[in-house]
């Protein structure tokens, strides 16, 4: 269960987190939150997606790491096998918290009913001696600010790609060596054929606003998706 607390030097001195990569530290996801800012960076090796949430009647974007629920095909042998690590699980167990009307500026708040959260005296340390932050809480602090960011700047993104109607539902049967498929349904893709029949007015907006690149980022990303299907047929074979 969730506990979160706003992050201080006081009463958090001597906390410390589980930096390393596994299932039993909240790793085994098949995807996380993915915002445009970062889609240069994901685009190499991980599919980007996106979904709606019907309630909200809102699109967010997904890096695609598995197939099915709890599977992460980026995890091997204890390590992270990727030269990316998409920033939603990088600042894993910390998180940023405003003020109910969302807003003011932003606060780091840690989640200490993580997994993360260290209770055998191991981990990376928060803050020194003096109670000042060590390098690696300034690492997660720049992270954290970048999926802030990110995220809050993402409304703009997809009310540009619904106004230009550039999502496409899509889904995917997966045929895996075992004879099995999986098949994946609820995410949507950019529509390259509208994307390319948009005339130059269209493009000039989107570009000086600067969603073209992401843009172009998400579709470039789709081309990870036979690598995708390669690890998951690996895993197979493996048992």
């Amino acid at each position: 269960m969730s506990q979160h607390q706003i992050l201080d030097n006081a009463t958090h001195r001597d906390l410390r987190v589980h930096t390393g990569v596994g299932a039993a530290l909240g790793d085994n996801v098949m995807a996380c939150l993915a915002v445009p800012n970062e889609f240069r960076r994901l685009q190499n090796q991980f599919p980007i997606l996106f979904r709606l949430d019907i309630e909200r009647n809102s699109f967010s974007a997904l890096a695609l790491m598995g197939f099915e629920q709890d599977e992460n095909l980026f995890i091997e042998d204890g390590r992270w096998d990727a030269s990316y690590r998409p920033l939603a699980l990088s600042i894993q167990p910390f998180l940023v918290g405003r003020a109910p009307d969302g807003d003011g500026p932003g606060q780091v708040h840690v989640d200490m009913g993580h997994a993360r959260i260290a209770t055998d005296g191991e981990g990376m340390r928060l803050f020194d001696d003096t109670g000042a932050p060590s390098p690696y809480l300034d690492t997660v602090a720049e992270q954290l600010g970048n999926l802030d960011a990110g995220y809050r700047e993402s409304a703009e993104f997809f009310s540009a790609l619904n106004h230009f109607e550039l999502l496409e539902p899509f889904s995917l049967d997966v045929d895996l060596v075992d004879g099995s498929t999986q098949r994946m349904v609820g995410y949507h893709l950019i529509d390259e054929d509208k994307l390319c029949a948009l005339d130059s007015a269209a493009l000039g907006e989107l570009h000086a606003a600067g969603h073209l690149m992401p843009i172009f980022m998400a579709l470039a990303s789709l081309s990870n998706i036979p690598a995708l299907i390669e690890r998951k047929n690996r895993r197979v074979e493996r048992g």
